[in-house]
């Protein structure tokens, strides 16, 4: 008896034992479950095999195969794998993911599981995409086509940039390395996280553009005063998805034809950028004619060549412009850049002095709550030669700021106040996108009235307050 309580214990002992291994591996055992699942569910259904071979019969690369091997290597289940290559990119930094040689892995599209193989025969790679026969006429076209999509969009974001530049006849490229982004811009944070949605919502939308009947393009204009980073703002959508730079000079520009034939040089994915247009037009300092312009801006003839474009026009002032040149489908969406105010340069000495509270900081507010005011450039360089002492370089910006405020009408800031005034988006009965700070036009005589005492006034609205309410960014 003795012995049958000994063996039925020691049993109980490795019974539990093994209970709580399993319970500590729990996800091997499911991982385990899944496999076994699948092995199953493999040899109850009918499986077709789709050969995407590297080379055609003409031994020509195939251009799919490549399509299919930077999509595969991008899954996630080949992280997850037990074995897999790691191997430089195309730049210096970049490492990749790299199936073995007869490697297999699995992927989910609509409800759907299919495995590819990296197959190697005779020296001849090819991937073998499995699926099951009932699932086939359901996924494989779209299943496809969201092949093409995703790799083209990987590519997209593993080259190089290029800005490119309008000579006499045509463009010439150099290296694009602006390091902006929308993380180091200083501008009002909905309105920045409203952009970057609608550019990532425009580069994803080809099929809808295209069920729409409409070409695949889309235009900003950023304009306000100079030195508020519309340039570095554009940058930044540059590197957000990924584009070259086109960079129009119109003034080099010899007529409508020649600047006809510089948008059709233009590649797909691109930004085409033509700064300070209101000067030109005001000036009239190109030869390119009114008709022309707008044609261009349409982007009539380059529509069936180049996919996927991006019209980025800048201004200082939208004031006296014809308002054909700006009408809705000519330009989508009207971005206004201010002046600085507090919140913004917050987010400047952030990122310039790395201080995110300061003693001086209510000195500043004060200052900026009585309407003193500079362009966001100009903080940010007292900020950049003054970087190895927030103080002092805070200093500095509070001892520029009340300069500005007693040089009242006649100097620097009354400029930049009658700037602001002009360029501020007027209020519409229309739905726009995004809040920001501009001055009213009713607000400025009263403003210019109290600007020899704005030092000691307590009084004087603040740029978060009535005034705040107009809209920065326009559709």
């Amino acid at each position: 008896m003795f012995v049958v309580y000994a063996f039925l214990v020691f049993f109980l002992i490795i019974f539990f034992t093994f209970l709580v291994r399993l319970f500590l591996h729990r996800t091997a055992l499911i991982f385990v479950l899944r496999k076994w699942v699948e092995w199953i569910d493999d040899r109850v259904h009918v499986l077709q095999h789709l050969k995407v071979p590297e080379f055609n019969e003409n031994c020509q690369q195939n251009r799919f195969y490549q399509k299919v091997s930077v999509y595969v290597n991008s899954l996630a289940s080949v992280e997850d794998s037990d074995f897999t290559n790691l191997l430089s990119g195309k730049k210096s930094n970049d490492i990749v993911l790299c199936l073995d040689d007869d490697q297999t892995i699995t992927d989910t599209f609509l409800g759907a599981r299919v495995s590819w193989i990296n197959k190697i025969e005779r020296n001849h790679r090819s991937f073998v995409l499995k699926i099951k026969k009932k699932d086939k006429r359901r996924i494989l076209k779209p299943y496809l086509q969201h092949i093409h999509t995703v790799s083209d969009d990987i590519e997209q974001r593993r080259k190089d940039l290029k800005l490119h530049i309008n000579t006499d006849c045509n463009w010439r490229s150099l290296p694009f390395e602006h390091p902006a982004n929308f993380d180091s811009i200083a501008l009002d944070p909905d309105l920045k996280n409203k952009v970057k949605s609608d550019l990532e919502t425009f580069s994803k939308s080809k099929q809808y553009y295209k069920k729409l009947g409409r070409a695949w393009k889309r235009s900003y204009l950023l304009y306000g005063p100079s030195g508020t980073g519309k340039s570095s703002f554009i940058a930044a959508m540059a590197n957000l998805l990924s584009y070259d730079v086109y960079n129009v000079n119109l003034s080099k520009v010899s007529d409508d034809y020649h600047l006809n034939l510089l948008l059709v040089q233009t590649t797909s994915k691109s930004l085409i950028v033509v700064e300070d247009l209101d000067r030109y037009v005001a000036e009239k300092s190109t030869a390119v004619t009114s008709s022309g312009l707008m044609n261009f801006m349409d982007g009539i003839l380059g529509s069936s060549f180049c996919k996927g474009r991006i019209m980025v026009f800048t201004m200082i002032s939208k004031e006296g412009s014809d308002s054909a040149l700006l009408r809705p489908g000519r330009i989508d969406v009207h971005i206004y850049f201010p002046l600085c105010d507090f919140n913004s340069f917050k987010s400047l000495a952030g990122s310039y002095l790395g201080v995110k509270e300061h003693k001086l900081f209510p000195q500043v507010e004060e200052i900026f709550q009585s309407g003193a005011t500079m362009s966001p450039a100009e903080i940010g360089e007292l900020m950049l030669v003054n970087r190895s002492s927030p103080s002092r370089a805070l200093k500095s910006i509070i001892t520029a700021l009340q300069s500005n405020g007693r040089s009242g009408v006649n100097g620097k800031f009354g400029h930049q106040l009658s700037v602001s005034a002009v360029s501020s988006p007027a209020r519409s009965s229309t739905a726009e996108d995004a809040g920001g700070m501009a001055w009213k036009d009713t607000v400025v005589p009263k403003e210019v009235r109290k600007l020899y005492g704005m030092l000691t006034l307590k009084s004087c609205k603040k740029p978060g307050s009535q005034d705040h309410d107009h809209e920065m960014i326009e559709r």
